[in-house]
Order: structure tokens, then C-alpha cells, then sequence
């Protein structure tokens, strides 16, 4: 069976491969992250806002590696401008479902406005970069990740401009 971007192939992979780079590719930083904030929260909070810099500047790298890879191997030119629309729609209707679940069970959970503000703006945020990271652990690296990832990319950007319009909004409402 076809999909609209991916053709069905039968590849041989071992879970236990994934299993190792799931735990050093994304765990194993995590809890290095958690061990350095422990032992080293003084000079984290001196020096944050060059590691937050940093951080960012890793993030927009491994970002833009998997978009130009996407390019280059002229991934997106079968993506034609129906497509697009249709996973821009999907997108959009995905961010509103989740931001009114959110709001919903923020509401049932009696959260103040700013809770529930709080809560919806996280609840619909998702990260690039873990898409990208886990992409690369459980795709072959022969497979296009920037297909893959094109619906990732295209909910990333949707969600932070709806959330910027929703929170200018709100501000004026405060003011």
C-alpha cells in the first residue's frame, strides 16, 4: 500500500540498535543535563544566557543539517501544493483540538487564567528538535527525514504563530 509521501520497503533493523541510540542520543543528554544543573546551578545561572544562546544555536543547527539534506536530495519536490495545503490544514485543525483539550481540562481542574493560559500555550508545544532526534533513531538513514519531518516543521511554525497572535491578544486584555 502507498502513502501520499512514503513508499512501502522492507528494510532489516534491530530494535536493540534503536533501543541504544534512543537512550545515548536522547536520554543519556537528558540526564547529563539534569547531573550538570545539580552540580553546577551557580554557574548556570551566571553564564545562562550564553548557554541558553548556545543552546538555541545547536537546536537551529540540527535543524537546518536535516532541512538542507532535504533540499539537496530534492526531498520536497514531491510534495505538490495540494499536499501542503492539506497537512497545513491537518496542522491547524491538530493545534486547535489539543489547545481546547488543554483549556478544557485546565478549566475541570479549576487552574486560575494564568495556569490555564500557561497550560495551553506548553500543551500545544512541541519540539523540532526531539522530532528531528527521533527521526534520525528510527528512520534508516537511507530514508528522506525531511518528508517526515515536514509535518513536524509545518505544525512548529503554525503553533508559534498562532500562539504569538493568541498572546498579543491576551496582553492587550491585561493592559
Amino acid at each position: 500500500m502507498d502513502g501520499t509521501f512514503l513508499h512501502r520497503e522492507t528494510t532489516d533493523f534491530s530494535l536493540g540498535n534503536i533501543y541504544l541510540k534512543l537512550l545515548t542520543e536522547i536520554l543519556l543528554p537528558v540526564v547529563i543535563g539534569l547531573l550538570l544543573q545539580k552540580y553546577f546551578h551557580r554557574f548556570i545561572i551566571r553564564f545562562s544566557s550564553y548557554l541558553s544562546l548556545f543552546d538555541k544555536s545547536v537546536v537551529l543547527l540540527i535543524i537546518y543539517k536535516s532541512f538542507a539534506e532535504s533540499f539537496e536530495k530534492k526531498v520536497f519536490s514531491t510534495v505538490s501544493t495540494s499536499d501542503l495545503l492539506i497537512i497545513l490544514a491537518g496542522a491547524t485543525i491538530l493545534f486547535y483540538v489539543v489547545y481546547w483539550c488543554v483549556g478544557f481540562a485546565a478549566r475541570f481542574m479549576k487552574f486560575d487564567r494564568e495556569d490555564k493560559i500557561t497550560a495551553q500555550f506548553c500543551g500545544t508545544k512541541k519540539s523540532l528538535i526531539h522530532g528531528t532526534v527521533f527521526s534520525k533513531v528510527l528512520f534508516p538513514a537511507s530514508m528522506p527525514v525531511g518528508i517526515i519531518l515536514l509535518p513536524l516543521m509545518i505544525f512548529h511554525a503554525l503553533q508559534i504563530f498562532i500562539i504569538s497572535v493568541i498572546a498579543a491578544r491576551l496582553g492587550k486584555q491585561i493592559v
